[in-house]
């Protein structure tokens, strides 16, 4: 019988992806990829290809929701765009009601069915004379009462617009934080957690009666050096949970600073972190976000019990005080999948 001599060896990129296999020792790769040892060929063969299967079904099956959120994001951003250009229209409304004043200060002045007027403005310190459009067929009375209606239009028009566009900006920062969480979804599983998510936020049409519900996965789940366990949320809903609900006042909360990414925590149990597990916490809160590829991401961390939920706020919004900063590079995985 031939003599076989190797290692069989999994070669895989950075996210975990499979990119060859090798019964040799081979070291042209680099830091940009990592090695798995099995115990036999066969094995090998079988985690290359099962490793790829599950991510190329994971790509296809996470495509229908990757167009409906990029469209989502699309459509949001023109209607913001559209909203600002009506918003500035309205930036001129306190010229409105000076005209109005003018012309109600000056009635006797204007000569009806006057398709316009040159008064002075005694809101200008110099009493510059402006020229006002009139409709002629209306009295300088009824001229002044039109421009305070438009007046009281556009100021209302601006306040409308101002809660819109800030809505869309919430929408907005809310579709770009599901992306995220679906751009690092490692199985199946988290991908049906991400439909039904959007299944409840009305962004996709439940078809037919709605399955039974899987127990929600757990998060993610990490120990420092010194002993603590650091959790990690896998999407908005899970945010939620682990922020809101399952920790305690005391645990540190840690999130990257204006960037989606999700909710890391530090379970204290009643003991101070030391500044090693910050770090880490720090650098795996950077990680799990869309900082990920940056070489310095700045993160918030504060404890718990002051984070808290705006009223009506969608999953995985949150608000806190008291917060220090972190600027750090994102958590690395070394050569067998592990952090440093």
């Amino acid at each position: 019988m031939r003599d076989i001599s190797g290692t069989p060896c999994l070669i895989t990129d950075l996210s975990g992806r499979p990119v060859d296999f090798t019964y040799e020792h081979i070291q042209q790769y680099g830091s940009g990829r990592s090695k798995q040892e099995t115990e036999t060929f066969c094995g090998l063969l079988d985690l290359y290809y099962s490793r790829r299967d599950n991510i190329d079904s994971l790509r296809s099956k996470s495509e229908d929701l990757n167009k409906l959120l990029s469209n989502t994001a699309t459509r949001l951003i023109k209607k913001m765009y559209i909203q600002s250009e009506e918003l500035k229209a309205c930036a001129d409304r306190e010229n409105l009601r000076i005209c109005g004043d003018l012309i109600q200060a000056n009635l006797y002045r204007i000569e009806k069915g006057a398709a316009e007027c040159e008064l002075e403005n005694f809101y200008d310190e110099n009493m510059a004379k402006i020229r006002i459009k009139l409709d002629p067929a209306l009295s300088a009375s009824a001229n002044a009462q039109k421009y305070y209606k438009n007046y009281r239009k556009a100021k209302t028009a601006e306040q409308v617009l101002t809660q819109q566009i800030e809505n869309a900006g919430n929408e907005l920062d809310y579709v770009s934080s599901v992306m995220d969480n679906l751009s690092r979804a490692e199985s199946v599983r988290e991908l049906d957690e991400i439909r039904q998510e959007l299944i409840d936020e009305g962004y996709i049409k439940a078809r037919g009666r709605s399955p039974k519900r899987e127990k929600p996965l757990p998060p993610r789940e990490f120990i420092s050096e010194s002993g603590f366990r650091i959790l990690v949320g896998r999407n908005n809903r899970q945010n939620d949970r682990l922020t809101l609900k399952d920790c305690e006042k005391n645990d540190i909360w840690f999130h990257t600073k204006d960037i989606p990414g999700s909710h890391t925590v530090i379970i204290t149990n009643g003991r101070e972190p030391d500044e090693g597990t910050i770090l880490y916490a720090a650098q795996l809160a950077a990680y799990y976000s869309k900082a990920r590829q940056a070489g310095k991401v700045m993160v918030d961390y504060t404890r718990i019990k002051y984070v808290s939920k705006p009223r009506g706020a969608k999953p995985g919004k949150v608000i806190y005080t008291n917060a220090k900063s972190l600027m750090c590079a994102p958590a690395v995985r070394d050569r067998t999948g592990k952090f440093t």
